[in-house]
């Protein structure tokens, strides 16, 4: 049964601001936020703590296992920091979010991030790490890049993104409804 509901990926480095995004669209749109982090935690799809990083070291496998029934069956708000390990049969559209350095070394400190962590994730940043991992795993139409560095552009990012859901919903409804033929 075709979803009626889009699945979107909010990825991004650290401190992009996918939460943020993911929690202003789900007072906007009809999608449920589903964050990874808090899934593999909750739901014990992880291999331990990871001390130096100071966090959990996700088992992607498990992840896919625990989230597929939900997924299938679309309206999710997909909060990632990694983007390659979803089927694409599952994935509508693709959002990578993008800072510059100056911001987002500054909101990655702000979290105390120890400094291992913390230049990993600049260097991913600067690298463009994250947005060449949606592009190779995503047809390129799917992948769209957003900066996050002001409120502005914050607050322009959630307005794109639900316009796009209420296109794509109204294209499905358009798709699903009968087609009546004059004689």
């Amino acid at each position: 049964m075709p979803r009626t509901k889009p699945n979107i990926i909010i990825t991004g480095t650290p401190g992009v601001g996918k939460t943020t995004l993911c929690e202003s669209l789900t007072g906007t749109t009809d999608l449920k936020h589903l964050a990874i982090n808090r899934v593999a935690k909750e739901r014990g799809c992880h291999a331990g703590w990871d001390d130096a990083l100071n966090s959990w070291v996700v088992d992607e496998d498990k992840i896919l296992d625990a989230i597929e029934n939900e997924v299938e069956q679309g309206g999710y708000l997909i909060d990632w920091h990694a983007c390659d390990l979803f089927p694409e049969s599952w994935i509508d559209l693709v959002i990578v979010l993008r800072s510059n350095s100056t911001t987002l070394y500054d909101r990655l400190k702000a979290r105390n991030y120890p400094e291992q962590k913390l230049q990993e994730n600049m260097d991913a940043e600067i690298m463009e790490v994250l947005l060449d991992e949606a592009r190779e795993a995503f047809q390129a139409e799917l992948v769209v890049e957003l900066q996050s560095n002001t409120s502005e552009e914050m607050e322009g990012n959630t307005s794109r993104i639900e316009t796009w859901v209420g296109q794509w919903t109204h294209e499905r409804c358009n798709e699903a409804a009968p087609h009546t033929h004059n004689p």
